[in-house]
């Protein structure tokens, strides 16, 4: 993707400052909010982020938890492509670094005007998407046997299912 990128990024009709910018991140700092409303991705060039949400537990208990770590040549908040949506993460920088902040819109109208780069962008963002489809089940795959494993009934071995 990062090819992709810098070849968008490059050409002059993709206008920086008003289609990109470029911006520096300091450790610990918080580069997007869970439910914010997002109109822009980004590509990162340098640095490593953490990709978190909050997860409500039983009695209001609220717990932010780490879903996965991004660094260079990721992307993130690509679902605002083609249209404005909200933050389902929040993201906060590990290290220090660089990133790209890329208008969704500006984005879609200038693949839409250039369709041999939009056909390559979609075909590697398809992999990215699938990729993180694929890492995903087999984490809720993973849950789910964890699940079961600790809530097997002792007397019959069978597992014990409550209403949730």
């Amino acid at each position: 993707m990062e090819k992709i990128i810098k070849d968008i990024i490059s050409d002059p009709r993709f206008v920086e400052g008003i289609a990109w910018k470029r911006w520096n991140f300091a450790a610990n700092e918080v580069i997007v909010k869970e439910g914010d409303v997002a109109k822009t991705m980004f590509f990162i060039e340098d640095g490593q982020l953490r990709v978190s949400v909050h997860v409500e537990l039983e009695a209001r208990e609220n717990v932010k938890t780490g879903v996965c770590d991004l660094t260079k040549g990721d992307i993130f908040g690509d679902t605002c492509l083609h249209e404005t949506s909200v933050r389902t993460a929040s993201v906060t920088a590990i290290t220090e670094g660089c990133l790209l902040e890329i208008s969704g819109a500006k984005l879609s109208e200038y693949l839409d005007a250039y369709p041999v780069k939009g056909y390559i962008f979609y075909k590697k963002l398809f992999e990215i998407l699938f990729k993180r489809l694929n890492d995903g089940n087999r984490k809720i795959e993973y849950l789910l046997a964890w699940g079961l494993k600790a809530r097997r009934s002792p007397e019959k071995s069978i597992p014990v299912f409550r209403k949730v």
